[in-house]
C-alpha cells in the first residue's frame, strides 16, 4: 500500500490506544484525549484542558506507566461534534464533550443542556447519584460511551450591542443557544438561532452572524468573547443555563483494560469532579472582571428572571424533549425530582 499522510492520519484515528515504549522501558498504552477547548499547560489556561491533562499524568502515575496519554486540543485530532461518534465506535478513547451537541445523533442527550432544568451546581452535581443520572449513564452505557466525570458549567450571555436579561430582550437578534432545546426557548421569545459549536462563535460575532451568544463561563474567557462584545450576563448566583460537559471515554477501549486500569480511571474521574466544579465556579467571578476590563456592561440574573425562562422552557423544549422518547420522558420527570438548593 502506498503510504501518504492521509493514510497515516487515517490510521492514527483508527487505532486510538496506541502502544508505545513507556518512559521505564516497558509497553504503555497511549489514550487519546480529544477536546475542542484552548489548550494550555497542566497548571494555566482553561481548567477543561487542564482537567484532562491533569487527568491523563496522575493516570500515569497510578498505572505505574502502564497508561499515557496525549490531549489534543482545539479539534486538532477531529472536528468538534464528531468526537462523540468517535468514542462511541471506538475510533477515540476520550473526550471532553458538551453532552448535547450529540443530540441530533441520540435526542435523549439533550437533557444535558435543558433550560431551566438545572439551577444550582449542587443540583447539577447531584444528578450523578440519582435515579435520574443512573438511568442517563445505563443508556450512555449501551450505546458505547461511559462518562468518566461529571462536570457541569454555568453559562451567561455575551452581546454584540443590547444587553439580554429578559426573554423579551432576544426579539429579532440571531442569538446562539448551546442546544436545540435552548433554541427553542429562544425562537419563542422572537429570535433566530445558530447551531455552531463554542469554537466558532468568535467569527460569527465578529462578522455580525451572530448578535448574541450563550455559553460557558470559562468559555466566554477562553474564546476571548470581550474583545467582540458589548454587554455580558453572567451565570454567577443564578443561571437558566447549565451544561453537563463530561469527560467520557468508549467503552470499547474501557473494556479491554484489566479491571485494575479500569478502576483506577474511575477514581480518579471522580476526584476530579471537585476541581472542574471549583474551576467552573471560579470562572462564573472571573467572567465579570475579565468583561469589566474591556468597558462591557455586566449584568446579573436574579430569581424571577430565572422563572420567565424557566416557564418558556417547560411549555416548549421541556414538552418537546419529553415527546421524542418513552426515555425522554423518563429522564425528564426523573432530573424534576432533583430539587436541592
Amino acid at each position: 500500500m502506498k503510504i501518504n499522510r492521509r493514510n497515516v492520519i487515517a490510521s492514527g484515528l483508527a487505532m486510538p490506544a496506541v502502544i508505545a515504549m513507556s518512559r521505564l522501558g516497558f509497553a504503555a498504552q497511549t489514550l487519546k484525549i480529544s477536546h475542542q477547548f484552548p489548550g494550555g499547560s497542566i497548571d494555566k489556561g482553561d481548567f477543561r484542558d487542564r482537567l484532562c491533562q491533569r487527568f491523563g499524568a496522575e493516570l500515569t502515575k497510578r498505572t505505574g506507566g502502564a497508561i499515557e496519554s496525549q490531549v489534543y486540543a482545539n479539534s486538532s485530532l477531529m472536528k468538534t461534534v464528531a468526537q462523540f461518534s468517535a468514542v462511541r465506535k471506538g475510533a477515540l478513547d476520550l473526550s471532553l464533550y458538551p453532552i448535547s451537541y450529540a443530540g441530533g445523533e441520540l435526542p435523549e442527550l439533550n437533557i444535558g443542556l435543558m433550560p431551566g432544568l438545572v439551577s444550582s451546581y449542587k443540583q447539577g452535581n447531584a444528578w450523578k447519584t440519582s435515579p435520574v443520572g443512573k438511568r442517563f449513564s445505563d443508556f450512555l452505557n449501551e450505546k458505547g460511551v461511559i462518562i468518566v466525570s461529571w462536570i457541569w458549567q454555568a453559562g451567561g450571555v455575551a452581546s454584540r450591542a443590547a444587553s439580554i436579561v429578559n426573554p423579551e430582550d432576544v426579539k429579532g437578534l440571531k442569538v446562539r443557544g448551546g442546544s436545540r432545546e435552548m433554541d427553542m426557548v429562544l425562537q419563542a421569545a422572537g429570535a433566530s438561532t445558530l447551531s455552531i459549536p463554542s469554537n466558532e462563535i468568535y467569527a460569527a460575532m465578529q462578522t455580525s452572524a451572530c448578535d448574541a451568544a450563550i455559553t460557558s463561563s470559562t468559555s466566554l474567557i477562553s474564546f476571548r468573547l470581550e474583545e467582540v462584545a458589548k454587554t455580558l450576563t453572567t451565570g454567577r448566583g443564578k443561571s437558566y443555563w447549565f451544561m453537563l460537559e463530561p469527560l467520557i471515554m468508549s467503552k470499547q477501549i474501557f473494556d479491554k483494560l484489566p479491571k485494575d486500569q479500569q478502576d483506577a480511571i474511575m477514581k480518579l474521574g471522580a476526584e476530579l469532579e471537585e476541581f472542574g466544579t471549583k474551576e467552573a465556579m471560579a470562572d462564573d467571578q472571573e467572567v465579570a472582571q475579565v468583561y469589566g476590563k474591556k468597558n462591557a456592561k455586566v449584568l446579573d440574573l436574579d430569581e424571577k428572571t430565572v422563572d420567565k425562562w424557566r416557564a418558556i422552557a417547560r411549555d416548549t423544549a421541556w414538552k418537546d424533549y419529553a415527546q421524542k422518547t418513552p426515555l425522554s420522558a423518563e429522564l425528564i420527570k426523573l432530573a424534576e425530582q432533583v430539587q436541592v438548593s
